[in-house]
């Protein structure tokens, strides 16, 4: 994302991205304060966009609204700033502040693998909110065209197992390598993780039978050899060419992401806006 983004355009650009954020208002002031109501920021993991005055008061609205996004749960709270010497403000004034946060709603994907099942696939994911890592050794796999997709950020590693580590957490998790050896690695890897939202291997019921053998004999317990699926996609749709599996793939993402488009939200409470409304005063 762009560092100088007003703040309406970094909450375009985090829905499209699937980046969790935090949107920080002035909704109450008292006394000479940096910005008036309404101003708004935005936060993310990464950084910050918009500004509301600058200073410690900013700091401190950052910091709060990053340990905000290391949750899970959508909150909205407020939070109220006095503008003296503790945040290091000779404004004099104080500030309450809404935080509203929105988490991640969109699918958070790596896709291991730049074959033609992987390169016809990106064809549909790069259409579709959230992000996706997309991995492989091989630099001259990756389609240009594919590269248009704002949402798609490709990553050439010589050992794309290095990958899996920096992942985040509840991602959905694609293996369609061009290398069994190197499929079965990765899921080994993603398998002790024990964090991700799916992992899914292209391939047969014989390679997935194979694959569970090795993982029995390395002291994979049975909970852990039935948390992932091989082949992945959407059985329903039939097909072998690239763009077929590539469909059939992108359908069950898709499905599997629609379960998480409506999380509950807890509001601010009354408590909170009552004592906004009384420091106005």
């Amino acid at each position: 994302m762009r560092k100088h983004q007003r703040w309406h355009q970094a909450i375009s650009e985090c829905e499209q991205l699937g980046e969790a954020y935090v949107i920080a208002t002035v909704i109450g002031t008292a006394g000479s304060i940096p910005r008036d109501i309404g101003s708004k920021m935005v936060i993310t993991q990464q950084g910050c966009f918009d500004t509301l005055g600058g200073g410690h008061l900013e700091f401190k609205v950052i910091e709060h609204a990053q340990t905000m996004l290391k949750g899970t749960n959508a909150l909205n709270e407020v939070q109220h700033f006095p503008l003296g010497a503790k945040l290091g403000q000779c404004c004099g004034g104080s500030v309450s502040i809404l935080f509203e946060f929105f988490p991640v709603q969109a699918m958070q994907l790596t896709v291991f693998g730049a074959g033609h099942v992987a390169n016809a696939l990106m064809n549909i994911l790069g259409g579709l909110p959230g992000k996706v890592h997309w991995v492989d050794s091989r630099a001259e796999c990756f389609h240009a065209d594919n590269a248009v997709a704002g949402n798609i950020e490709m990553h050439v590693l010589e050992h794309p197992q290095d990958f899996v580590a920096d992942m985040p957490s509840n991602s959905q998790v694609l293996i369609l390598t061009h290398n069994h050896q190197l499929d079965y690695e990765l899921l080994e890897l993603c398998l002790k993780r024990d964090d991700l939202a799916f992992i899914g291997c292209i391939g047969s019921q014989t390679k997935a039978n194979r694959f569970n053998l090795r993982l029995k004999n390395k002291g994979f317990g049975e909970a852990q050899r039935n948390a992932w699926q091989c082949p992945v996609g959407d059985l329903n749709i039939p097909g072998k060419l690239p763009m077929q599996v590539a469909v059939s793939i992108a359908s069950q993402i898709i499905k599997m992401n629609e379960k998480n488009v409506d999380l509950p939200r807890e509001g601010v409470q009354w408590k909170e806006l009552k004592q906004v409304m009384f420091e106005e005063q």
